[in-house]
C-alpha cells in the first residue's frame, strides 16, 4: 500500500475488513462480504456496546440514519443516489459502502459532458475485432457491466453531469438488470448477478445542468447528505483527515487545537454571512464544506512543512484560507476583506489569542492577490 498515491478503501482498511469477515455471523444479502450490521460498523466505527475484541475506526462522520438507509437500499434491487453540496462526503461514503459490501470500490464511471453509453455499457478492442470478429473476448466491459457480471456494486459519480442519453441507458440497466449486445449473434445478453447495485452521486448545485428524468428518479432511493455544521462533528472530520494527511506525507507537525478552532470558527462565520447575503454576488463561490476546510488546512500544513518553520501558524492558516477561497476576483476578495474587517478585527481586539496574527496574515494575503 505504501507505493500507492491513494489506496482505495478496500486496500487501505484490508486488515479491518478481513477481521470483520472472520467474526461476522450475521445474515448477508446476496453476495455481500459483510452483513448489513457489519457494514454499518465498518463505516461508523465500533462502540463499547458492540462487544468486539478490537476497535474499528470511524471513517465517515454524519448522521447514522443516512448510512443505514443507504445500506437498506443496496440490499434491495433499487439504486442509491447520494445527493448534496460539494464536499459533503458523498463519494467517500459510496467508496466505503462498495469496499465493505464487494471489497471493490474501483468500478467507477465518472459522469461528464463527454460520458457516452459506451462508458456504462461496453466498447470494443478494435484490433481484436479486426482479427477475430466481435466476441466476448474482443469486448471491453464498462465498470458497470463488470459489476453486473460479478454481482458487485458499481459507482456512478456526478450523475447529473452526464447527458440525457447516458441517463436513459442507465434506466434499462437498473430496471431490466441486463445489457443486450446486438453486435453478436449468440451469447449476446449480459445478465446481472445477485448483489449487483449502483451507487450514484450528484451535486445539488448542479441542479438544472442535466436534470434526472422522472423514470430514472423512480429507480433510485435518494439520500440527501447535508453540509456538516455541528462544530464537534466537523472538528472530528478535520482531525481525521489531517491525521491521514500527516501519515501519508510522513510529516511530523503539530496542529494546535487553538488554530483548529480558528479555522472552524472562520468557516462558521463565512457560512452565516453567506446565509444572510441578499444575492450570489455577496456570497463566496466556495461551498464552504468540510472538504474545503480540510483543503485549507492541508495547504497550510504543507506550506509550513516545506517553506516555514515546521510549525503551523495563524498567519499561514489565514494565507491558505484566502488563497483557497478567493476564486473570483474582485468579488471573493471583497467578501473576505469585509469579513476580516467586520468580524476578525473586532474579535482579535476582544479575544486576542491567535486572532491578531490570523488577521494580519489574511490582510497580507488579500493585498498580494489584489
Amino acid at each position: 500500500m505504501s507505493d500507492l498515491l491513494r489506496a482505495p478503501a478496500e486496500i487501505k482498511y484490508a486488515e479491518e475488513l478481513d477481521w470483520l469477515e472472520s467474526v461476522d455471523d450475521g445474515p448477508k444479502p446476496f453476495s455481500w462480504r459483510l452483513s448489513p450490521k457489519m457494514v454499518r460498523l465498518f463505516i461508523l466505527g465500533s462502540e463499547r456496546a458492540d462487544g468486539l475484541d478490537r476497535e474499528i475506526s470511524q471513517k465517515w462522520y454524519g448522521d447514522r440514519s443516512f448510512v443505514e438507509r443507504s445500506i437498506v437500499t443496496l440490499a434491495s434491487d433499487r439504486g442509491l443516489l447520494l445527493i448534496g453540496d460539494p464536499g459533503t462526503g458523498k463519494s467517500w461514503l459510496a467508496e466505503l459502502l462498495s469496499a465493505a459490501i464487494s471489497r471493490n470500490s474501483t468500478l467507477v464511471v465518472q459522469g461528464t459532458a463527454g460520458t457516452t453509453e459506451d462508458h456504462i455499457k461496453y466498447s470494443w478492442n478494435v484490433s481484436m475485432v479486426i482479427s477475430k470478429g466481435q466476441s466476448r473476448e474482443s469486448m471491453i466491459p464498462s465498470p458497470i457491466m463488470t459489476a453486473m457480471e460479478t454481482g458487485a456494486v458499481g459507482r456512478f459519480e456526478e450523475l447529473t453531469r452526464s447527458t440525457s442519453d447516458v441517463q436513459d441507458a442507465l434506466i434499462s440497466i437498473l430496471s431490466e438488470k441486463y445489457i443486450s449486445v446486438p453486435e453478436m449473434d449468440s451469447d449476446n445478453i449480459v445478465f446481472a448477478k445477485p448483489g449487483f447495485s449502483v451507487i450514484a452521486t450528484a451535486n445539488s448545485r448542479d441542479r438544472g445542468v442535466n436534470d434526472l428524468s422522472s423514470a430514472l428518479k423512480r429507480r433510485f432511493n435518494f439520500v440527501r447528505i447535508p453540509v456538516v455544521t455541528n462544530k464537534k462533528s466537523e472538528a472530528e472530520i478535520v482531525r481525521f483527515r489531517t491525521e491521514e494527511l500527516l501519515k501519508r506525507h510522513r510529516i511530523e507537525l503539530d496542529v494546535p487545537p487553538t488554530l483548529l478552532d480558528v479555522l472552524l470558527q472562520s468557516f462558521a462565520d463565512l457560512r452565516a454571512s453567506a446565509a444572510a447575503a441578499g444575492s450570489d454576488d455577496e456570497k463566496l463561490e466556495s461551498a464552504l464544506s468540510s472538504a474545503e476546510q480540510i483543503g485549507v488546512l492541508e495547504d497550510a500544513i504543507l506550506h509550513s512543512n516545506f517553506f516555514g518553520e515546521r510549525a503551523l501558524t495563524a498567519r499561514t492558516l489565514a494565507s491558505s484560507l484566502v488563497g483557497s477561497l478567493a476564486r473570483r476576483e474582485p468579488e471573493d476578495l471583497a467578501i473576505l476583506n469585509k469579513y476580516l474587517h467586520g468580524v476578525v478585527e473586532p474579535r482579535s481586539k476582544e479575544e486576542g489569542g491567535s486572532w491578531p496574527e490570523f488577521l494580519e496574515g489574511g490582510r497580507d494575503a488579500i493585498a498580494t492577490l489584489s
